[in-house]
């Protein structure tokens, strides 16, 4: 069958490097964060309001009165902590063992660091507490940056003159919709990952000590899948706030700005980027460019070594 061939082929009998590390694990952890995130995200929306007279209560009422909706809600903001902690150490494997040789593999994964960013993004501003409403507000006006259409294009993005319920209902289906989209371009980018095959520690053509993905990965992977929940569940259930804002605890007000408005800590380096440019337009660029400067990595690449590992301080 058509199916089970796709299926054996790139989890049951797909050649693998024998000495790939547990840093291979995080591309499998980070599809096993992706259906944590969808599947905990779609029980929320069928009890969550994105009106903002109703979004801030129906958080509490899912907290509060949903059976389990509290341990659900903890796992889906938590979850994208884990996400970005399993993307960020991926493509750092990616980036120490040359993996972006890999082309179409290593752009497809820059446009899904782009998605799943944006995703975070609007997904902070659904509960619209204090930092989601002012954070929305801030990020958004950094788009009047842009020159002679900068305006224009952030009241487009509002729905209006200002952050408001026509803002919260469009992220709402952006924050809904974009999973999905993440989903399909992972699936592409597995695509170009099985042409090639996997890079290795080492750096060298593999072909000559390959073994099957089955039992050997599998495993594996399985064990990471257990650690990775094991944590989440860990921070879900013992300490859920640890990485939020206390400000988000006080529902959206226009009128009172908080004194530090700051992001959640996966986007702390672009807070640096932008706070340390005076001049707007230059820190959306400079930011814009800190992520985009991935997609040159694989042109910068003069060494006849692939990776760093027989050179880890060059």
């Amino acid at each position: 069958h058509p199916l089970l061939k796709i299926v054996n082929g790139s989890l049951i009998d797909l050649p693998t490097p024998s000495n790939i590390s547990a840093w291979w694990n995080f591309g499998s952890l980070l599809g096993l964060c992706l259906i944590s995130q969808i599947l905990t995200g779609l029980f929320l929306a069928m009890h969550y309001t994105p009106d903002i007279e109703s979004a801030f209560n129906s958080v509490a009422h899912i907290c509060r009165d949903v059976n389990f909706g509290w341990l659900i809600r903890n796992l889906h903001a938590n979850g994208a902590s884990f996400f970005f902690i399993c993307i960020y150490l991926h493509i750092g494997r990616g980036l120490y063992y040359g993996s972006y040789l890999y082309m179409e593999t290593w752009n497809t994964g820059v446009i899904l660091l782009l998605l799943v960013m944006m995703t975070a993004f609007v997904g902070y501003v659904l509960p619209w507490g204090q930092m989601s409403f002012w954070g929305a507000t801030v990020i958004t006006n950094l788009l009047s940056a842009v020159p002679y259409v900068g305006t224009t294009l952030v009241e487009w993005i509002w729905g209006g003159f200002s952050v408001d319920n026509a803002t919260l209902t469009r992220f709402f289906a952006f924050h809904f919709v974009l999973p999905f989209i993440i989903t399909a371009l992972m699936i592409i980018h597995l695509f170009f990952l099985h042409l090639t095959g996997s890079n290795n520690p080492i750096g060298l053509n593999s072909n000559t000590d390959k073994i099957p993905f089955h039992p050997y990965f599998l495993y594996k992977d399985l064990l990471g899948f257990v650690i990775l929940l094991t944590a989440l569940t860990s921070l879900a259930l013992f300490s859920p706030n640890l990485l939020g804002d206390p400000d988000n605890f006080t529902p959206a007000n226009p009128m009172v700005t908080p004194p530090h408005i700051k992001p959640e800590w996966y986007f702390l380096f672009a807070y640096a980027i932008l706070r340390s440019i005076p001049n707007k337009l230059g820190g959306v660029l400079a930011l814009l460019a800190s992520i985009l400067v991935l997609m040159l990595v694989p042109l910068l690449h003069t060494s006849k070594q692939r990776t760093l590992t027989f050179r880890p301080f060059s």
